[in-house]
Order: C-alpha cells, then sequence, then structure tokens
C-alpha cells in the first residue's frame, strides 16, 4: 500500500468538509476487503457504489489476531485490488450472531450476487472455508460473525 496515496485521499476527504465537522482530525484504517485483489475490487465497487452497506467476518479471526474489532464510529479508506483509495465508510452499527443466524435482511445488505440470503450463504461459507484455514479453524455452521453495517461518507 502506498500510504502517501491514502493520505492524499484522506486530506483531499479532510478539506472537503464544513468547519467543524465532527470528521475532522479521525482516525481512520485503510484496507482492501475480501482474499484477494479481484474480491477486493468487486466489493470495493460495490461499496463505491452504495450497494454494499454490510459486511462480516469470522470473531475467530479477530481473535487470532489479537484484535478488537470494529465498534460504530470506525472509518474506513476503502481500498481496491491495488491498494488505491475508492472510497470512505463509516461503521454505524455492530453485532455479534452465528452464521446460522444472519436474516435476509442483513444478506441483502452485504450487496453481494443477487443479494439472497441463499446467495449470501454459498459465498460466504466457500469464503470461510477459504480464509479460516490460515489460523487453524474450520467452517462451522454456528460460528460467530460480527456483523458490521456502514455508511458512505466520501466521496
Amino acid at each position: 500500500m502506498d500510504k502517501q496515496t491514502v493520505r492524499d485521499y484522506w486530506q483531499t476527504f479532510q478539506d472537503s468538509l464544513p468547519p467543524g465537522s465532527a470528521y475532522i482530525g479521525r482516525l481512520f484504517l485503510a484496507e482492501g476487503w475480501g482474499d484477494s485483489p479481484q474480491m477486493a475490487d468487486e466489493l470495493g465497487g460495490l461499496i463505491a457504489a452504495g450497494i454494499k452497506t454490510a459486511t462480516c467476518s469470522a470473531v475467530w479471526e479477530w481473535q487470532a489476531e489479537g484484535q478488537d474489532w470494529p465498534a460504530p464510529g470506525a472509518i474506513t479508506v476503502v481500498l481496491d485490488g491495488r491498494d488505491e483509495p475508492l472510497c470512505i465508510v463509516e461503521t454505524i452499527e455492530v453485532t455479534v450472531r452465528s452464521y446460522n443466524q444472519v436474516d435476509a435482511d442483513f444478506a441483502s445488505a452485504e450487496g453481494e450476487g443477487d443479494r439472497s440470503l441463499a446467495y449470501w450463504r454459498e459465498a460466504h461459507r466457500s469464503f470461510f472455508s477459504r480464509s479460516l484455514t490460515k489460523i487453524g479453524r474450520q467452517f462451522a455452521e454456528d460460528m460467530p460473525l460480527v456483523c458490521e453495517r456502514f455508511k458512505l461518507i466520501y466521496p
């Protein structure tokens, strides 16, 4: 990732804000989403288009990395598959629920495929089956997920 490009993008956002904005001077994270450059392009494009307004990740991955998961108010510069900034989002809600408790509303908010729960289940089963092996875990129907909703704040 070219940190200067991300800093320049963040500064452009900061410069666009009215005086006194709550976003001025905030801390942020910059990351691509998914487990490949192609997925980062796809998911980032959906986010930038305002179609994808939710995401999820395995609690086990956060625990393995020794990190806290996002909380409401977290700011993320979304990167594409080449680590170029696409947009900025703010987390507005975080819940923990098991894979088998994700509902159709959340699946639709994830914005992927045909936005159905059936599509969501298939795509995420495949994703977690790949990604969890890196931390020595396996997909499970009752595995806990961090379910995050966010809003597009820039551009």
